[in-house]
């Protein structure tokens, strides 16, 4: 059964207003929660084997920080697509990936990931859906096993799929 990891990018700066917002970068409690999520990540059996990571700037430096504590580079592919995507956009996204990759994270933005999470989620009442339907917060991941990779035209047939865990920076501390 494949993994799904869906990340949300850490917490990002403010400090400087001329920067457009694609191109803010981290905060430094963003870079701290991105390197705390990569250490998480890396100790599991289902780390990524492929990567699909919004170009925004917040997102690459999240991504980069993860990757540094990964035990094995998954394969990363950037796409200006995922910057503040909707649900509809990234799981077109997914359905163009290969059928046989065995755990596949998107790095992207809110409120997508969010709204995304919540579709995949939808009617489950576990402890962790409770935490993500409160707040998904910066550099927050949640972990979904699903039966298939959806095929082009039917990523809604993969819904709902099995929340396992979501992750926040503050449960890691």
């Amino acid at each position: 059964m494949p993994h799904l990891l869906l990340l949300r990018h850490a917490k990002s700066s403010w400090d400087d207003p001329s920067l457009a917002d694609f191109d803010r970068p981290l905060a430094p409690r963003g870079e701290r929660a991105a390197r705390e999520m990569g250490k998480w990540i890396g100790k599991r059996k289902w780390r990524p084997t492929l990567v699909l990571c919004s170009t925004a700037a917040r997102a690459v430096q999240t991504l980069d920080l993860v990757l540094a504590a990964l035990p094995k580079a998954p394969e990363v592919r950037l796409y200006k697509s995922l910057y503040l995507a909707p649900p509809s956009r990234m799981l077109r996204l997914l359905e163009s990936q290969p059928g046989d990759a065995g755990s596949i994270m998107i790095v992207a933005h809110n409120p997508g990931m969010e709204n995304l999470a919540a579709q995949l989620a939808r009617g489950d009442t576990a402890p962790a859906a409770r935490r993500m339907a409160e707040k998904y917060p910066t550099a927050a991941l949640a972990h979904f096993k699903l039966a298939a990779w959806p095929r082009a035209g039917r990523a809604t047939a993969m819904l709902p799929a099995a929340l396992k865990d979501f992750i926040r920076p503050r449960d890691l501390a």
